[in-house]
């Protein structure tokens, strides 16, 4: 296994290079934040340990920066203080779990293992239909390599069409889908932002996979 350490406490890191070199795993070791964060993009990765408490750039801007640039690495940091504020941000902005020092070795090689298995067991952050390709990590959408950015709504109505592929779906499911489980307003807002929908995808990609089923919905056509 190949781990990135990123770690500025001497004693620590020595102790876990150490540790890690006699269970037979590679062990990058680097000492402040900026660093670490250019090793992660440079390098592959197998997990990646993050202090939260780092010089240059802290483990919560490295882990923010990791998961913008799309780098779906495991991520388990370790943290001094353990407060519920401080791992509630850190699971928010992406880490896979946290290990609070001190810590038994042990424990840390148990987390590693764990966030490795739900990591092989995740289904695929991205969907493809009708020529497009979203990811569901990024809030990406691609037609080949063009990216169509999207508004959040835009992204969200692309998302279940491309769920329901080949599916009608009614303009009040696609409502209750964005906004609320039992609404009751006008569904001609549903209209306004597929029609939005419409021209991005044809004017970036030339794509026209929403159709409109008259008096029934609309449906992502995939041929």
């Amino acid at each position: 296994m190949k781990i990135l350490l990123v770690e500025d406490d001497l004693a620590i890191g020595k102790t876990v290079k150490k540790a890690f070199a006699e269970n037979l795993d590679e062990c990058i070791w680097e000492k402040d934040g900026q660093t670490g964060f250019g090793k992660a993009k440079t390098h592959q990765f197998d997990v990646i340990i993050l202090d939260l408490m780092l010089p240059k750039l802290s483990g919560l801007e490295v882990l923010k920066s990791l998961r913008l640039s799309g780098d779906k690495t495991p991520v388990i940091l370790l943290t001094a203080l353990g407060s519920v504020e401080e791992k509630v941000a850190g699971l928010k902005a992406g880490a896979d779990d946290y290990v609070v020092k001190p810590f038994a070795f042990p424990e840390l090689l148990a987390r590693i293992d764990a966030v490795c298995r739900r990591a092989i067991l995740k289904p695929s952050p991205t969907l493809e239909a009708g020529g497009l390709v979203l990811d569901l990590t990024t809030r990406r959408v691609l037609a080949g390599k063009t990216e169509i950015i999207l508004s959040p709504t835009e992204f969200s109505i692309l998302e279940l069409l491309i769920r329901n592929s080949g599916q009608v779906l009614p303009k009040r499911m696609l409502c209750e889908h964005l906004w609320e489980s039992d609404w009751e307003g006008t569904t001609n807002v549903i209209e306004v932002h597929i029609n939005r929908l419409r021209n991005k995808l044809k004017k970036c990609s030339g794509l026209s996979p929403i159709e409109t089923v008259r008096g029934r919905g609309y449906v992502l056509i995939t041929n």
